[in-house]
């Protein structure tokens, strides 16, 4: 266990020891511990490891800015010149959020861009400020369409920020059937997998965990889920570029580190005030969490603990291991590929050959 001041400090002194600017690497350690606070461990400090070995080799740019390529008002588009896509996101956030408050409405795109990690992250400054705000990022190629063994999609996630009620909401999904982070958490720890998470290179079902890395993920929902997932790769890889999922370096294979993923990201904010009809859509958006409530259903991501709440001298449950090679890191001692590669499928296929 650590602390969340603790957890951040240390993250935050592991990215700048690679070189990102002091604001840009609190803000993406901020957010890393927050995802861990949240219980997403798998879009946790369990990935930092793989962006420093990614900032150290040139795939991440550790010290790239946002430039704006484009601003009409209530739509930005942002060129994020290959950094990490935390901070990058969660200023589009910001931008989105401040825009929305003067036009009612805000789209604003970050392209060229990496990573991000749990999507829901991003909603939390709409809510701050009671907008509906929507989030759609894509990544590497991990899904197949249903009944072919292509991978042309990413996770292709979504998320969105709800106010009103006694707790905000927050939706965070995956259109496959589940997140690849927790494949790979599921690989770190030496678990199995649950039947109709995956499939493997030849397009199989699997419960192995490493071959499921190796391979493909299967669409939440059948072809309805795959529908959803292209819906989300044509609003960012397409829209916004420059890489389709097809084309973006896969974070967990470090043969790639080198290679900048470009990804886009994209933030949706709404005022729902300007939409109703009678001036009663807070009424309305508290009263529909609670008729879930009173029917005895859970109100999704209304535990979590918003980022202006966080307690910072609570525990965060990350790995002794984890937190020692994070400590590697931030003395600036890089560690070997060994150590890093644990989840490398090509690496996994070799030992298992042997």
């Amino acid at each position: 266990m650590i602390t969340v001041d603790d957890a951040t400090e240390l993250a935050t002194s592991a990215l700048t020891a690679t070189g990102v600017p002091d604001t840009p690497a609190r803000r993406t350690a901020e957010l890393l511990v927050l995802a861990d606070v949240w219980g997403i461990a798998s879009h946790g400090l369990m990935r930092l490891p793989y962006y420093l070995s990614r900032l150290s080799a040139g795939g991440l740019r550790a010290t790239a800015d946002l430039i704006v390529v484009r601003d009409t008002g209530p739509v930005v588009a942002f060129d994020g010149n290959d950094g990490l896509g935390h901070w990058q996101l969660a200023e589009a956030a910001e931008v989105a959020t401040r825009r929305a408050d003067q036009y009612g409405l805000a789209a604003v795109s970050v392209g060229r861009s990496s990573h991000c990690g749990a999507l829901g992250l991003y909603a939390t400054p709409g809510i701050r400020h009671d907008l509906l705000t929507l989030v759609f990022s894509t990544g590497p190629a991990v899904m197949a369409a249903p009944g072919t063994a292509t991978p042309l999609l990413s996770t292709s996630p979504i998320a969105a920020g709800i106010p009103g009620g006694p707790r905000p909401v927050v939706v965070d999904l995956a259109t496959s059937a589940v997140a690849r982070g927790k494949i790979a958490a599921r690989a770190r720890a030496g678990e199995a997998l649950p039947p109709g998470w995956a499939v493997d290179a030849n397009g199989a079902p699997t419960t192995d965990a490493h071959e499921a890395l190796a391979g493909m993920l299967a669409p939440l929902g059948g072809a309805k889920g795959f529908a959803l997932a292209f819906l989300v790769e044509a609003l960012t890889g397409a829209a916004i570029g420059p890489s389709l999922a097809t084309d973006v370096p896969d974070m967990f294979d470090h043969d790639h580190d080198p290679d900048p993923q470009q990804i886009g990201h994209l933030v949706v904010t709404i005022n729902p005030r300007l939409l109703d009809v009678d001036g009663q859509a807070p009424q309305r958006m508290a009263r529909l969490a609670a008729n879930v409530e009173a029917a005895g259903g859970r109100v999704p991501g209304s535990n979590r603990t918003m980022p202006w709440d966080l307690d910072g001298g609570q525990s965060v449950p990350v790995a002794d291991e984890l937190v020692a090679e994070l400590r590697s890191w931030s003395c600036g001692t890089l560690p070997n590929r060994h150590q890093r590669s644990n989840l490398h499928p090509t690496a996994v296929r070799e030992e298992r050959s042997t």
